[in-house]
């Protein structure tokens, strides 16, 4: 039969692990909001350079009457 004593350091020992588990996974939330702002800024700057790139490479065609006008 378990005391009152044994379940409230049962109780205690769970609040302890539920803590570090808590803890240990804001740690990792923090790293991966990191790495999703590193990625955001890359891909900020990969669209920017796309951009540019489609600028020059696109033609520049005159806007001309159809031969029928």
């Amino acid at each position: 039969m378990t005391t009152p004593d044994d379940r409230l350091t049962t109780l205690e020992i769970r609040a302890a692990e539920q803590e570090h588990t808590i803890e240990e996974l804001s740690g990792q939330i923090a790293e991966q909001w990191k790495a999703i702002e590193r990625m955001q800024k890359k891909l900020d700057a990969l669209t920017e350079r796309f951009l540019v790139l489609e600028e020059q490479t696109s033609p520049d065609t005159p806007v001309t009457k159809p031969p029928h006008w």
